[in-house]
């Protein structure tokens, strides 16, 4: 699966057309493919060549309705990321130094999120902090949803929401509603609610597993065996790798970062530079003149 944020940052360098990137964004957020043909109709509005380019990739990779729920609802790769902040601060280490690093980092990280996960079970959550928000979500807005006609032997539902007048299906045999959140997310949305309060349905049955609090202690059940010692381990007998002391980094003056800038680092995505003393955009503070005045006038007095 892609990272809409990089499919985004993509599209910003190829056309450089800051104004279409929430749209992209959007298209690829699609639920259902109604919605999707409809962002990606005003896309190519805009220009063939913008709808050309998203052509040229998979939708099965980046449009949350056609990955067969793979995504989960997450664009992002923020989950693989993660581990940026175990490494963090050990990256320029030696090889042993990171590896040594790296275990006792996700030792601790093991043990605090098994602990915090024991004691929401203790404290009688079922469902992790993420559910437990969404569904609370949908609670509230399922309370101007109308249930017009169902089939209560095959589940199926006909539901009307009173502010816009729109009707969508709900299938809960087949976890499906024409939403999409459902079939995403695994997790009832405010259709599905709406159809449980009607007929009296206990709506946790259609929560997947994959969001139970049990489920998630078991991600953490691992243990980590303490290393000891260097001395008390095994002789190794394997090859040496002997480190060439010229590729050493200069350690004189302040070291520079390594980072490549893209398109989500530029600031024409952010709002313009404003200066905290006269409030005008285009400078900063240093540089404010005012503060030029301010500072000649008390050299004078």
């Amino acid at each position: 699966m892609y990272c809409i944020r990089h499919i985004g940052s993509n599209f910003l360098r190829r056309f450089k057309a800051p104004y279409l990137h929430k749209l992209v964004v959007n298209t690829g957020y699609s639920r259902t493919e109604q919605e999707y043909n409809k962002n990606y109709q005003r896309l190519r509005e805009r220009g063939e060549a913008y709808a050309q380019w998203c052509d040229e990739i998979d939708v099965q990779r980046w449009v949350l309705a056609f990955d067969g729920g793979h995504h989960w609802g997450h664009m992002t790769t923020n989950l693989v990321e993660c581990i940026n902040s175990v490494l963090k601060g050990a990256r320029n280490l030696p090889v042993t130094a990171i590896v040594r690093s790296t275990f006792y980092r996700l030792n601790e990280l093991f043990t605090r999120k098994s602990a915090e996960a024991h004691e929401r079970v203790r404290n009688g959550f079922t469902y992790s902090e993420f559910a437990t928000k969404r569904v609370e979500e949908s609670f509230r807005r399922a309370g101007n949803i109308v249930v017009n006609r169902f089939d209560r032997r095959n589940e199926m539902f006909e539901v009307c929401e009173m502010q816009d007048g729109s009707i969508h299906t709900v299938n809960l045999a087949q976890r499906h509603c024409d939403c999409g959140h459902f079939q995403v997310e695994r997790l009832p949305c405010r259709h599905v609610l709406a159809c449980c309060a009607n007929q009296r349905l206990d709506w946790q049955i259609y929560v997947h597993d994959v969001y139970k609090m049990s489920e998630i202690c078991k991600v953490y059940r691992g243990e980590f065996v303490p290393m000891g010692d260097p001395s008390t381990w095994a002789p190794y007998e394997g090859a040496k790798v002997i480190a060439n002391w010229t590729l050493r980094r200069a350690t004189k003056g302040r070291p520079k970062s390594t980072r490549y800038l893209n398109e989500m680092d530029s600031r024409d995505m952010r709002r313009p530079r404003r200066c905290t003393i006269c409030g005008r955009e285009g400078h900063s503070q240093s540089r404010c003149p005012q503060r030029a005045e301010s500072s000649s006038a008390r050299n004078q007095a």
